[in-house]
C-alpha cells in the first residue's frame, strides 16, 4: 500500500519567479504621482521636484533617498532603481515593502492568478528571505566599470568570485569532459546586501501606522516564525561587532578553498579538507582559516521594554532581545520609543547556560525594519507644503505668541514661563573655539512655585515635545543613576560604563522633578553637567569623560512646601547659589488667590474635562499639536544666528545697567541671584534662540529686549509675590507692566538717564504684543494723570518720574 501524498501548499518556483517580476516591473503609485508632478513643474522655483509626500517621509532612508534621485537618468521601477544602487555599492539594503508586494499580488489576482505570497512572507518569513534573496541575485545588475587597484579589497575579491561563478557555469553547461568543474561559491558570499522586508502598514492615516504593534507580553508561541511588530522602549544596546555569516578556509595541500555558510549560534570550524583532490589521495589536508576571504556582518543586540501604559495592574515591564544586522544596526538609541519589525524565532541556549536552563529555550527578535516615534531634529524631513504655511506665520509676526501657546494649552496661564519653555526647546547656538573650548547653547530652566500650579504637568509635555526627552525625579534618581554606573557586562564580562538619565538625553531635554528633595551629594553631580556639558568618571578602573550634551528643566517646591512671604527668598529657595546661577531662568510661580483669575482657571479647568480638549483660543490664535511644534523647532534648530557689532554694544550696556540695578537691590535687601557673567551668556542664547525663532541668520535688539525682559520677568518674580502671574489685568495694566518691564532690564533706554526710554522702541513693542494704538494712548496718558510718567522732546522720550519703587506697584491703581 503506497504511502499518501500530499501537494505542497505553496509553488516555492512559482513564489520565486513572481518575486522576480515584482522587482523587475513594479511601479509604484507613489512613484508615478511624483513623476507626474515632476512633468508639470507647478513652481517657478523648484520646489514641486522635491519629495511631497509626508506618510512615505518615514520609509527607510535608502528607499527615500532612491525615490528623491529619481529623475530622466533612472527607469521608472522602484525597486530596479534600488538594485542599481546596490550595484553601484549606493546602499547596501534592499527593503522590500509589503505594501508594494500587496498591490502587485492584486494586480496578480485581478488576472485570476493566486500566489499567496504576502501571507506566506508574514507566516514564514526567515525562508523567504532566502527566496528573494535569489530573485534578487538573478535580477540585479552588474557592476557597471571594472575593478581597478583604487577599489576596496572587498570589490576586487567579489568581482573575482563572479568571474569564477560565471566560468564554473559554463563549465557546466558545456558539460567539458576534460576535467571536473570547481565547486561554486555559497551564495551567501557574493552577496553585497541584506534583504529586509517592511511590514504591511494599518489602512487609514499616517497617525494610525504601527497601530498593530503588539506589546511584548502578546508574543505568544503561535508567532514564532511570523513577521511581527513590536513596540517597546529601548533600554540597552550592545556595541557594533561583526558576525561570521560565512567561514572561509584555505587547504595546505591542494590549495582548496572551502566555504562553510554559518547559520546557528554556534559552530565546529573544519579541520579537515573535504575536496576531491585530498579525498582521491586519501591525504587530510589541514584547513587554515582565512579571515580576508570570509564574510561578515554588523551585529548589534538591543534590548527593548514594555511601555509604562502597557503593562497590566501589579506586574513588572518585560523585556525581549533583538538582533539587529547589516543596515539596521547603529538606528536604535537608549531611551527611543520604537517599533520594530521582526520574525519571532528560538534560540538555544549555549555554554553553561544550557546546563543551567535544561530543556527551556530563548527567543529573539530578528528585526527587518525599525519605526522611530520621535525622529531627532536632524533627520526629519519637512515637505514643501510644510514650509509654505511656515513662511505665511512667520511673515504674519505672531509666530512667537502662537508657539508659546501652543505648549501646554491644556494648562491656564503661565504665558511667560511657556514663552521660556519654548526658548528652551529651540537653544542657543553651541560655540567651539579652535582649541577645544566649548560654550553650551542649551538653555536651562527652573520653576520653583507652590503646589498645585501645573509644574509636573509642564515637565510632562516637554517630555513628550522633544525627541530625546528622558523624565525623572528627585527622589527616584540617585547621582549615579543621573549620571553613570559601572557595571560587569552579562555578555564579555567586563566592568562597562552604563549611562543615566543625563546621558540618555544627550542631545535632548532632561526634567526633573521634585528638584528639592534630592539629596545635596546626588545633586552636586548635575553641576558639571549644567556648565561643561560633560560627565568625568574615575571608578573602577575606569576613568573617561561621557558626553552630556542635554538642557536641564527642573521643578522645586520651596522649602515649606508652599511660598512663606515672611522669610526671605534665599530661605524659601534653599537651592546652593553655584546651581541657581547655571540656571538661565527660575520662575517663581505662586497660588495666590485673586476672584478673576480663580474665575477663568476654574472655566478653564472644567472646560478641559467636559470635551477632553483645550478651550479654542480667543481671537485668530492657532494650536499647534506637539508633533507640529517639533516641526517648527526642527526648522528654528538649523539656523545659526550671529550676533553683528551694534547688537553686542547694545547688550554691553544692558549688562551694564543689570550689574547697577543689581548693586541697588542689594542695598535694598530685594535680591539673592547675582548678574554674573553667567547672566549675559544666558541672555545671548535666549537671543540666539529667538532670532532662530524668526528663522533669521542675524540677532537684532528686539530679540535681547525680549531676553532681557524674560531674565527680568523670572528675577521679579522671585520676590513681587503680590504680582498676579495669570495675566488676567486690563490692558492699561498690561501696557503699564510691559513698559515697567522694559525701565527695569534697561530695554530701550536712550542711555541719558536710568528713567528714560526711548518712545518709538516703546510703541514698536507694545504694538508687536498685540495692543492698538488707542489702548497705547489711553495708558500713556491714564498714567500721566498719576504722575508716573511724562513724555518729552515732543513725544519722542519717556520719562519716569522718580519715586520709590513700592509706589509704583499694581494694587495702588
Amino acid at each position: 500500500m503506497a504511502l499518501l501524498q500530499h501537494k505542497f501548499i505553496v509553488n516555492y518556483e512559482e513564489q520565486q519567479a513572481a518575486s522576480e517580476d515584482f522587482l523587475r516591473n513594479f511601479k509604484s503609485s507613489s512613484t508615478e504621482t511624483e513623476d507626474a508632478l515632476q512633468d508639470l513643474n507647478l513652481d517657478g522655483d523648484g520646489t514641486s521636484d522635491e519629495y511631497d509626500f509626508m506618510d512615505d517621509a518615514e520609509d527607510g532612508a535608502d528607499g527615500a533617498r532612491t525615490r528623491q534621485r529619481g529623475g530622466a537618468s533612472k527607469s521608472k521601477a522602484k525597486y530596479m532603481n534600488m538594485l542599481q544602487d546596490v550595484a553601484g555599492r549606493a546602499t547596501s539594503q534592499v527593503l522590500v515593502d509589503l505594501d508594494d508586494l500587496q498591490e502587485y499580488e492584486n494586480s496578480l489576482d485581478a488576472d485570476g492568478t493566486s500566489l499567496h505570497l504576502v501571507s506566506s512572507i508574514e507566516k514564514n518569513a526567515n525562508h523567504y528571505v532566502e527566496i528573494v534573496s535569489r530573485a534578487v541575485d538573478k535580477v540585479l545588475p552588474t557592476y557597471d566599470r571594472d575593478t581597478n587597484f583604487k577599489d576596496d579589497v572587498l570589490d576586487i575579491i567579489m568581482s573575482q568570485r563572479s568571474k569564477r561563478n560565471e566560468t564554473v557555469r559554463q563549465q557546466m553547461e558545456a558539460n567539458m569532459d576534460e576535467g571536473v568543474p570547481e565547486s561554486l561559491f555559497p551564495p551567501e558570499l557574493t552577496r553585497r546586501y541584506t534583504l529586509n522586508f517592511k511590514p504591511i502598514t494599518p489602512s487609514g492615516s499616517s497617525s494610525e501606522k504601527g497601530s498593530k504593534a503588539m506589546a511584548v507580553r502578546q508574543v505568544r508561541g503561535e508567532h514564532l516564525g511570523h513577521l511581527i511588530t513590536i513596540r517597546g522602549i529601548t533600554t540597552r544596546v550592545s556595541d557594533v561587532k561583526p558576525s561570521v555569516q560565512v567561514n572561509a578556509y584555505s587547504c595546505d595541500r591542494c590549495g582548496h578553498e572551502i566555504f562553510q555558510p554559518v547559520t546557528t549560534k554556534q559552530f565546529t570550524p573544519l579541520v579537515e579538507c573535504t575536496s576531491e583532490d585530498c579525498q582521491k589521495n586519501n591525504a587530510k589536508g589541514q584547513l587554515f582559516l582565512s579571515t580576508r576571504a570570509s564574510k561578515f556582518l554588523p551585529f548589534q543586540e538591543v534590548k527593548i521594554q514594555e511601555m509604562a501604559d502597557q503593562v497590566p495592574v501589579g506586574h513588572i515591564p518585560r523585556q525581549l532581545t533583538v538582533h539587529c544586522h547589516g543596515a539596521l544596526t547603529r538606528q536604535i538609541n537608549p531611551g527611543d520609543v520604537v517599533d520594530i519589525a521582526g520574525i519571532f524565532l528560538p534560540t538555544p541556549y549555549t555554554g553553561f547556560k544550557a546546563i543551567r536552563a535544561g530543556l527551556l529555550t530563548d527567543t529573539y527578535l530578528e528585526a527587518q525594519y525599525v519605526h522611530q516615534h520621535k525622529k531627532q531634529y536632524d533627520n526629519m524631513v519637512l515637505a514643501p507644503t510644510t514650509i509654505r504655511r511656515m513662511t505665511e506665520l512667520e511673515q504674519s509676526g505672531q509666530l512667537y505668541e502662537y508657539l508659546s501657546r501652543s505648549i501646554a494649552p491644556e494648562i491656564f496661564g503661565h504665558l511667560d514661563v511657556k514663552k521660556a519653555l519654548l526658548l528652551q526647546l529651540i537653544g542657543g547656538v553651541t560655540k567651539e573655539m579652535g582649541d577645544g573650548m566649548r560654550i553650551r547653547g542649551d538653555i536651562n530652566v527652573c520653576l520653583m512655585g507652590d503646589p498645585g500650579v501645573a509644574k509636573s504637568q509642564l515637565l510632562k509635555y516637554i517630555t513628550k515635545v522633544a525627541p530625546r526627552g528622558v523624565y525623572t525625579t528627585g527622589r527616584g534618581s540617585s547621582g549615579v543613576g543621573l549620571t553613570a554606573a559601572v557595571m560587569r557586562d552579562p555578555v564579555t564580562d567586563e566592568m562597562v560604563l552604563e549611562g543615566g538619565a543625563l546621558v540618555l538625553a544627550d542631545n535632548g531635554l532632561c526634567c526633573i522633578d521634585e528638584f528639592d528633595k534630592m539629596d545635596d551629594s546626588d545633586r552636586t553631580a548635575i553641576h558639571e553637567v549644567m556648565e561643561q556639558q560633560t560627565i568625568s568618571i574615575s571608578k573602577a578602573g575606569i576613568s573617561t569623560s561621557l558626553n552630556a550634551r542635554t538642557a536641564i528643566l527642573a521643578a522645586a517646591n520651596p522649602l515649606y512646601g508652599r511660598y512663606n512671604p515672611r522669610i526671605s527668598p534665599v530661605e524659601n529657595i534653599n537651592l546652593p547659589a553655584a546651581l541657581l546661577s547655571r540656571f538661565d531662568c527660575l520662575f517663581l510661580i505662586l497660588d495666590t488667590p485673586n476672584r478673576d483669575a480663580d474665575e477663568e482657571l476654574a472655566r478653564h479647568v472644567t472646560h478641559v474635562h467636559i470635551h477632553n480638549k483645550h478651550p479654542e483660543p480667543q481671537g485668530s490664535g492657532l494650536i499647534f499639536s506637539p508633533n507640529e511644534v517639533r516641526q517648527w523647532v526642527a526648522r528654528a534648530r538649523s539656523f545659526r544666528p550671529i550676533v553683528p557689532k551694534q547688537v553686542s554694544d547694545y547688550l554691553v550696556g544692558a549688562y551694564v545697567r543689570l550689574r547697577q540695578q543689581q548693586k541697588r537691590d542689594e542695598a535694598g535687601k530685594k535680591t539673592f541671584t547675582h548678574t554674573s557673567p553667567r547672566t549675559l551668556l544666558g541672555i545671548l542664547r535666549m537671543s540666539q534662540a529667538l532670532a532662530r525663532l524668526r528663522f533669521s541668520e542675524e540677532v537684532i535688539t528686539d530679540d535681547v529686549d525680549e531676553a532681557l525682559r524674560l531674565t527680568e520677568v523670572s528675577k521679579a518674580s522671585l520676590y513681587d509675590d503680590s504680582r498676579d502671574r495669570r495675566g488676567d489685568q486690563s490692558a492699561s495694566t498690561k501696557i503699564f507692566n510691559l513698559i515697567r518691564g522694559m525701565r527695569e532690564s534697561g530695554a530701550a533706554a536712550t542711555g541719558e538717564g536710568r528713567g528714560e526710554l526711548d518712545m518709538k522702541r516703546v510703541r514698536e513693542r507694545v504694538l508687536a504684543k498685540g495692543f492698538t494704538v488707542q489702548q497705547l494712548e489711553a495708558c500713556l496718558n491714564e498714567y500721566a494723570d498719576l504722575d508716573i510718567w511724562q513724555t518729552a522732546a515732543e513725544g519722542t522720550r519717556l520719562v519716569f518720574i522718580e519715586t520709590d519703587d513700592a509706589d509704583m506697584g499694581d494694587e495702588d491703581f
